[in-house]
């Protein structure tokens, strides 16, 4: 085995070999998939206690991110500008449309290239629960309660069986989130999709009363960010997650490492349906501020409730990220900051409460949430 690397002298070596060998000041093991390297004292002497180990492909292979995968985060925040110019409304993770003494909250969205992995995997039966999800978590970030929800399938070819199985995952996500599938299109194109493949949007509309609306304009330096668990990736960052596997050489039916159940079954577990537990800790009083993690991790995601001047320090090792996401990083060898700004880590709705609300959450013994930070004065957000 060879490997490469760059000494701190920054001249670049390359080294052979599985054992230990002196080479300019530094003693390097190059067993297995570990890279070890001890300082010396001298020329032959003793190693000192500090020694660094390294994957080696952390040192050959290039890091991963979501725009090497072709999403460009960045694009998608300055679209959103240019809308905002014409369409001055936008912004939150829902539209609200006044209606009386209530707002009507809308929402939209996809389940992005998981679908690809439905296709490989060919489990279809879930995949409708994410497309509710995506929506209706967006829109209780206001305090909304859904309502209805309409679903779009497009295909090349329909395949009613397969269909059907995309619609039962629909009802099964409507009822969750105690809302009505009021009504969908189903459009049959031949050419555009791939023989067996299919799209899906869907869309949500919820209510809540004017008085009641979840806007973060409340919160103050001292809030605390109550963290509720994700069921893995949910959604967002497909695209990353398809290049890592195909980097890593393992197939979808291959038991994620550190686990018990296949890579396939992890990355197709359902999105989290967070409404009725969400509306159950607004009704209790103290939430000032919700935020779904999607596109954009906590990074983007969650200054998007901040009024101007705040920010927040979020304590990573605050609660358990799971195996998935560990494999994920160190098979894409993907930074830290990119994780946090792709993933959702094992968080998937983040909400801003007060420091009374914080206790009365993490002391009730049927919430499994955790406290992962506190608001501050600055802007964005930071890592300790």
């Amino acid at each position: 085995m060879t490997t490469s690397f760059k000494m701190n002298l920054g001249t670049p070596r390359v080294l052979s070999g599985s054992s230990w060998k002196p080479y300019y000041g530094v003693l390097v093991n190059l067993g297995s998939k570990k890279l070890q390297v001890s300082s010396l004292n001298s020329w032959g002497g003793t190693a000192r206690v500090c020694t660094r180990s390294f994957i080696t492909s952390e040192l050959t292979r290039e890091s991963l991110s979501y725009k090497k995968a072709g999403v460009d985060i960045d694009a998608g925040s300055e679209l959103v500008r240019r809308i905002a110019k014409m369409a001055p409304g936008i912004g939150g993770f829902g539209g609200l449309f006044p209606f009386g003494d209530s707002y009507l909250v809308a929402g939209t969205d996809g389940v992005g290239t998981k679908l690809k992995l439905a296709f490989e995997t060919g489990f279809h039966e879930t995949i409708g629960i994410d497309l509710v999800a995506m929506s209706v978590n967006d829109i209780v970030t206001s305090g909304a309660k859904p309502l209805f929800f309409l679903d779009y399938f497009a295909t090349s070819h329909l395949d009613v069986d397969l269909a059907e199985k995309v619609i039962k995952g629909i009802v099964d996500g409507c009822q969750q989130s105690d809302c009505v599938l009021l009504g969908g299109e189903t459009a049959e194109m031949p050419d555009f999709y791939k023989e067996g493949e299919y799209d899906l949007s869907g869309f949500a509309v919820g209510s809540v009363k004017k008085g009641s609306v979840i806007d973060g304009k409340n919160i103050v330096v001292g809030d605390v960010l109550i963290g509720l668990p994700s069921s893995g990736v949910h959604s967002n960052g497909f695209s990353l997650v398809r290049r890592v596997v195909a980097r890593s050489g393992h197939s979808l039916m291959d038991l994620l490492p550190g686990d018990d159940i296949t890579l396939g079954e992890a990355l197709m577990a359902p999105t989290v349906i967070y409404v009725k537990q969400v509306l159950d800790l607004i009704s209790k009083g103290g939430v000032k501020g919700i935020a779904h993690i999607t596109g954009g991790g906590f990074t983007d995601n969650i200054p998007r409730v901040f009024p101007e001047g705040l920010g927040a320090v979020i304590n990573t090792s605050s609660w358990p990220v799971p195996q998935l996401f560990k494999w994920i990083q160190e098979e894409g060898n993907v930074e830290d900051s990119e994780m946090r700004r792709t993933f959702n880590m094992g968080i998937g709705m983040v909400l801003v409460v007060s420091p009374e609300a914080a206790g009365g959450i993490l002391g009730n013994e049927g919430t499994i949430a955790y406290r992962i930070g506190e608001v501050v004065s600055g802007e964005g957000v930071s890592y300790c």
